[in-house]
């Protein structure tokens, strides 16, 4: 996919620093994190970070971006303090193939992106309620936000319904099998729904609606899933999620992930390991693409 504003992935001399050659190049998957992190201000600087054991945050002038921790891939080169660093050089480890460098790459990204400065003029929902089918109320819920258009298309279809894949299991995923059919789609396979992840070249080409985790970002398969998804209503989910409008270019229809509400209480759940993070420290938002 072409990206519309080529100066925004050509190589930043400033960011040498922490820098990953071969990575400029327009016409390959690496134009996916160019563009978000050539976006980011260059006068914004990082003034806290932790890589914590489940979660990891970037904390800048801006504001407090959270990313989910991914371990594993090459080993860790950058461990240099982060602290005073430009939050666009920070967001380049989002590029590197060792994951808990990436976590924090896209944790800065979320920094910058997930402000509610920016995501108000998209037209931004935050922490809707919704009830769900066994009477429990949780907080906004992007299956179940989408529920109402996949059995719209499930009826239009008729029989066999509509295909549902997730890429990730999601808590109460399998809610979906009772509207739909589901695929889901998962790098460690510990349940019997699971269906280990490179089977999705064979399954999202065909798919009605994909759900995919933001920690895909992190990994660097986004940019694939994306391409093999065209056809269908693509969801990104969590809150790996980099808020940017730019997805809906790679033909996201929404994105479904959240802005640190309480940053003391963020703060403390990740660095203990534990304490209520969704609902207090995070608050779960969602931006749809714009209708043409």
């Amino acid at each position: 996919m072409g990206c519309p504003k080529k100066d925004c992935c050509t190589h930043n001399p400033e960011n040498d620093v922490i820098a990953f050659p071969g990575t400029d190049g327009h016409d390959t998957p690496w134009k996916f994190y160019n563009h978000l992190i050539g976006h980011i201000p260059e006068d914004l600087i990082v003034r806290d970070f932790c890589l914590g054991t489940h979660w990891s945050y970037v904390e800048a002038d801006c504001g407090m971006g959270i990313s989910y921790t991914c371990k594993g891939g090459a080993r860790r080169r950058y461990t240099l303090d982060l602290r005073g660093l430009p939050l666009r050089t920070v967001a380049e480890l989002a590029k590197s193939w060792c994951f808990e460098e990436a976590t924090l790459g896209v944790a800065a990204l979320n920094a910058y992106y997930a402000q509610p400065a920016l995501l108000d003029p998209l037209g931004a929902t935050y922490d809707e309620p919704v009830e769900l089918p066994d009477g429990t109320l949780r907080k906004m819920d992007a299956f179940e936000l989408m529920r109402p258009r996949v059995e719209a298309a499930g009826r239009e279809r008729g029989e066999g319904g509509t295909h549902v894949t997730v890429v990730g299991h999601f808590p109460h995923v399998d809610r979906i099998q009772e509207y739909a059919q589901l695929t889901v789609l998962e790098r460690n396979c510990t349940q019997p729904l699971d269906t280990p992840d490179p089977a999705c070249e064979y399954v999202l080409p065909s798919t009605d609606f994909a759900f995919i985790t933001g920690v895909t970002i992190i990994n660097k398969t986004a940019p694939r899933l994306l391409d093999l998804t065209k056809q269908a209503t693509t969801v990104f989910v969590g809150p790996s999620v980099v808020m940017s409008p730019f997805l809906f270019d790679w033909g996201v229809e929404m994105l479904a992930g959240s802005i640190v509400a309480d940053p003391e209480k963020a703060r403390f759940a990740v660095k203990n390991g534990a304490g209520q993070f969704f609902g207090e420290a995070l608050q779960m938002t969602c931006i749809n693409r714009p209708s043409h």
